[in-house]
């Protein structure tokens, strides 16, 4: 939710922002007008409760020597302030639903991304080199299935489409990546969690997830609880409500859970294997700063992202997301996308995104200034690992032989050096 103070003082800031987004920038006016009309509405309520109670404290003395008559009239007049105070009060809470409901539809403004949408972002830089093969390479899922990794019928016949099960080393396999994951964001300050993967309606808003992408969300209508898919929404939801200290530097936490998307709009979009599925492991880095902390602890989260890629030995490179595909909450975004042999392209891995202020407001997560005043807090997110990495590890150390050389990192988790097709054990 953005700041109606910094919306008055910069209105075209926050027009160009919906317009780099490809949204609404008319929304910018509609809000500004709902704003102005909440104000008019406060004064035009506080001026008749001040009538009201004012005429109240003498009514008690003029009682006291009245007429009968005049008694009635003083009765009449007060009844008439009251129900004149009911409806500006009324209109009151209408006009703060109105900003509320406007609030909710404008996205964060975008600080420094590039215009456009989803093709038109910009290379940061490239790491490490797509490997030449003097084979025809197999795909992940040829790979998981002669190696005993994956299992996508079995996981279809219990599930559904989109479903998988990891068996044996696929198992380990992602559990040494999410173990190498926690290790590395415990080093670095962060505290682990196992938050709830159900969670409430207003945190799922909260944290923006209830917009133009809330057909990608898993609903349980008889609960109303919504299926989380990222840990980002349970760990910005845990401080809602309350006044965190940030005196001793950020709160970082990082959140290991399963996750969940329904992928909706996506069929026919890489249905082979792992890549795009109903549910999945993570390791999702979050933390809440102060806001003028926020766009250094955003180049550290994306470093130790980097960190984590070159712990799994595949090639990738860094991008710039362009502000038309930015989620609703996030001012800024960096992908890292690793090289899919098979493919011949770079896919998602990884992102990192700052979402300033932006749910803190909505969730209402304070910290106290240095003059002790309250203020709202930035919060960010970043992915450590999670299942979707398989495909870029198993592509990229295979050998000719059909076996997958485990990148060295992953070793001590994982038991084996190398990963050997069924037939040749």
């Amino acid at each position: 939710m953005i700041d109606l103070k910094f919306l008055r003082e910069n209105p075209e800031t926050v027009r160009e922002s919906q317009r780099t987004r490809g949204e609404d920038p008319e929304l910018v006016d509609r809000l500004l007008e709902a704003d102005q009309r909440r104000r008019d509405a406060i004064s035009a309520a506080t001026t008749a409760r001040t009538e009201a109670k004012a005429f109240s404290k003498s009514m008690g003395k003029k009682m006291k020597d009245a007429s009968p008559e005049e008694r009635d009239e003083l009765k009449a007049h007060g009844q008439e302030l009251a129900a004149v105070t009911k409806v500006e009060e009324q209109k009151e809470q209408q006009a703060e639903q109105d900003v509320h409901d406007l609030q909710f539809q404008i996205s964060n403004i975008v600080t420094g991304a590039p215009a456009g949408g989803e093709d038109d972002f910009v290379v940061l830089e490239h790491i490490g080199t797509p490997r030449e093969f003097d084979f025809e390479p197999k795909d992940h899922l040829e790979l998981g299935e002669s190696l005993g990794l994956i299992d996508m019928e079995r996981g279809a016949k219990v599930s559904g489409a989109r479903f998988y099960f990891l068996t044996g080393d696929g198992a380990l396999l992602q559990l040494a990546m999410l173990q190498l994951a926690a290790r590395k964001a415990i080093e670095h300050g962060f505290q682990l969690m196992i938050p709830p993967v159900l969670v409430r309606p207003e945190i799922m808003a909260g944290t923006g997830f209830l917009g133009q992408h809330a057909d990608e969300i898993y609903h349980l209508d008889t609960d109303d609880l919504f299926l989380v898919g990222t840990s980002e929404v349970a760990l910005a939801g845990y401080h809602a409500d309350e006044i965190i200290d940030l005196s001793d530097g950020p709160v970082k936490y990082a959140g290991w859970s399963s996750c969940f998307r329904r992928e909706a709009g996506s069929y026919g979009k890489d249905t082979r294997g792992i890549l795009r599925v109903h549910q999945f492991d993570k390791v999702e880095m979050f933390v809440y700063a102060k806001p003028e902390e926020a766009e250094e602890i955003h180049q550290q989260l994306l470093a130790m992202e980097k960190d984590m890629l070159a712990a799994v030995e595949v090639p990738y490179r860094v991008i710039d997301v362009a502000g038309g595909d930015l989620g609703s909450s996030a001012a800024r975004k960096f992908d890292t996308e690793a090289w899919v042999p098979t493919q011949n392209t770079y896919r998602e891995l990884t992102s990192t995104s700052n979402c300033t202020t932006f749910q803190a407001r909505r969730l209402k997560t304070r910290y106290r200034d240095d003059n002790g005043k309250a203020q709202t807090c930035a919060t960010l997110n970043g992915t450590l690992a999670t299942t979707r990495w398989l495909v870029a590890i198993l592509e990229n150390n295979q050998q000719a032989d059909g076996s997958v050389v485990v990148p060295e990192a992953l070793r001590p988790f994982v038991g084996k050096d190398v990963l050997t097709p069924k037939a040749a054990k």
